[in-house]
């Protein structure tokens, strides 16, 4: 029986240096390519399993319950049987002993006529899968998850950013926030209806989760703002993770019953200061946001004023970021619509 293998060194060249597992098996579920990720992640190499099956306890797939599923269900051999695509997150046996979670998903592999003469599967490491998911269920035990974007709520900014000017002010922990706005929002619910609108905000919230580092964190401050606290981040370190938000939102595009919707954004950084509260740490990043919006939209500007009063003006992202105004009160200045 023939086995599925590469055509040529070109596409094997490929499929090797993939960073997610990928390994192929044959109609007998015999092992016939193994990847340099299969070998990263599982910890075998390629001469320890190609030519053996997959059933011989090599990955030895389990669920959480640890029910072996080579033996009883079993992605692969469910799609060799009828041809379909599947998907699942189980663990696998790692060659040092440890139980890995990975998301997996198989697809056959059919000859010219269409017949099924083996499968692929590719699967990845799925730890940070769980760590968001353990994040989110915390957010809802405490009731500081927004609903509509799933990311933290107003509440849970002001606990984040307390707590973080709190160890400034005990150990001299740094951090920064973004104040991130969507641009034209209100023109975006009146043209596309507020479901648009809600799709618009919940592509922002995942792009801008995603677009910052693992330590960083975002929340929704209310319409359409989000906050994003950056610990140990200084004026530069900001610069930089709002230029990625910004620029990842701008070449997104949300699709919406009428067409296509591509949001951009208006971002302002402050770096936290020795005796700031809540109100004038976001004051200072919302009025760097509000130059963003008055240089013309989708930028970034950082305030980089430092704490003296004859302090020289800072030079933000794409523009001059002078010293703000630091309004009394618990958040920022409300401005009209942007």
């Amino acid at each position: 029986m023939a086995r599925p293998a590469f055509d040529n060194a070109f596409h094997k060249a490929i499929v090797d240096n993939l960073h997610d597992g990928v390994y192929y098996v044959d109609r007998d579920r015999r092992i016939t390519y193994w990847n340099h990720g299969a070998e990263r992640i599982s910890g075998y190499s390629a001469a320890e399993v190609v030519g053996r099956g997959c059933r011989d306890g090599i990955l030895d797939h389990t669920d959480e319950a640890g029910q072996v599923l080579c033996l009883t269900a079993c992605p692969v051999a469910k799609t060799l049987a009828d041809g379909r695509r599947r998907e699942a997150h189980v663990y696998l046996h790692h060659r040092e002993g440890a139980r890995v979670p990975v998301a997996v998903r198989v697809a056959p592999i059919t000859d010219g006529s269409g017949a099924i003469v083996g499968a692929v599967e590719i699967f990845g490491d799925d730890r940070e899968r769980q760590v968001t998911e353990a994040r989110l269920e915390e957010l809802r035990r405490l009731a500081v998850l927004d609903p509509l974007t799933e990311v933290g709520n107003r509440r849970w900014v002001e606990m984040t950013v307390r707590a973080r000017l709190d160890d400034l002010e005990r150990y001299g922990h740094g951090f920064g926030v973004l104040f991130v706005d969507v641009d034209r929002f209100k023109e975006v619910n009146d043209r596309h209806g507020h479901e648009a609108g809600d799709a618009v905000l919940r592509a922002v919230a995942t792009t801008t989760s995603a677009a910052v580092r693992g330590t960083d964190s975002v929340g929704r401050w209310g319409g359409d703002e989000f906050v994003a606290v950056c610990p140990a981040a200084d004026a530069g370190g900001l610069r930089l993770a709002g230029e990625r938000v910004r620029s990842l939102v701008a070449t997104g595009g949300v699709p919406v019953a009428d067409g296509t919707v591509v949001p951009t954004v208006s971002i302002g950084g402050a770096v936290a200061r020795p005796g700031d509260d809540l109100g004038a740490l976001l004051a200072r990043a919302d009025d760097a946001m509000y130059r963003s919006k008055q240089d013309g939209r989708d930028r970034v500007t950082v305030d980089e004023a430092a704490p003296a009063a004859d302090a020289a003006d800072g030079a933000g992202a794409t523009g001059a970021a002078g010293p703000a105004t630091v309004p009394e009160g618990p958040g920022p200045v409300r401005r009209q619509a942007r």
